[in-house]
């Protein structure tokens, strides 16, 4: 069974700096993301998939110690990781003892996949973050990604410094979706709606305190994909410019 490569996942070298890989990430998690596609989409299964593998290889890689560790087994092992590409088809690729290579078994490239720290990285052990259940990695990857995603809305003045919605995240939220004020209102009690003129809503404020992560995921869900999908856009155009 083959081995995911965590810098082919993020589309960085080996050699890559520490924001370089965030910058990656980022890239990578908004373009992947689940909730690009409709949760009826057959391409939801796959997306959730590559969300949680680009998420296991950010967890290790933005780490210095755990990178480090990582870097040593992977050239311990002379391994260059898979060879799938990816567009190609996620499935989980973490080596099992059972019906397959398993412990103290060299797969090819004399890779040995028993020898390899699996729990340092989210795989195996009772402590991983991700879990042992796919609801437990899902919940682990939303959870990261919920950070890094209140950092772009800051950095785009839509989020405060307490991850709150700001003014400017609610004018966004207004001219996604013609409905957005009967969203807000009816998911918020006790909303504290200013002067609003038209779609604009950048008076409007939460009065319960969500982050602005919380409230994105309580959006509707052509909502969300217009917003990621804004996000991305935003994402790729100051890395090009970059």
């Amino acid at each position: 069974m083959a081995t995911q490569d965590y810098y082919k996942i993020l589309d960085v070298d080996s050699k890559a700096t520490q924001q370089q890989i965030r910058d990656a990430y980022k890239k990578a998690a908004l373009k992947h993301h689940p909730d690009r596609v409709p949760s009826d989409s057959p391409e939801r299964a796959a997306r959730t998939k590559r969300f949680q593998a680009i998420n296991d290889a950010y967890y290790t890689l933005s780490d210095p110690t755990r990178r480090r560790d990582y870097d040593a087994a992977r050239t311990y092992n002379n391994w260059t990781g898979s060879t799938a590409t990816p567009d190609e088809t996620w499935e989980e690729e973490i080596p099992h003892t059972a019906g397959g290579q398993g412990a103290g078994q060299q797969g090819a490239g004399g890779f040995n996949f028993g020898s390899f720290p699996w729990s340092a990285f989210g795989f195996g052990g009772s402590g991983k973050p991700a879990g042992n259940t796919e609801e437990s990695h899902n919940k682990f990857s939303e959870e990261q990604f919920g950070g890094i995603f209140e950092e772009m809305l800051r950095e785009e003045g839509m989020a405060d410094q307490d991850a709150g919605p700001t003014g400017k995240f609610w004018s966004v939220v207004g001219g996604l979706s013609g409905g957005a004020m009967g969203f807000i209102v009816a998911n918020f009690p006790g909303m504290v709606a200013g002067a609003v003129a038209g779609n604009r809503l950048g008076s409007v404020r939460d009065a319960k305190g969500k982050s602005v992560y919380a409230v994105f995921q309580e959006m509707p869900q052509a909502d969300k994909a217009r917003l990621l999908s804004s996000l991305a856009a935003k994402v790729l155009s100051s890395a090009v410019s970059g």
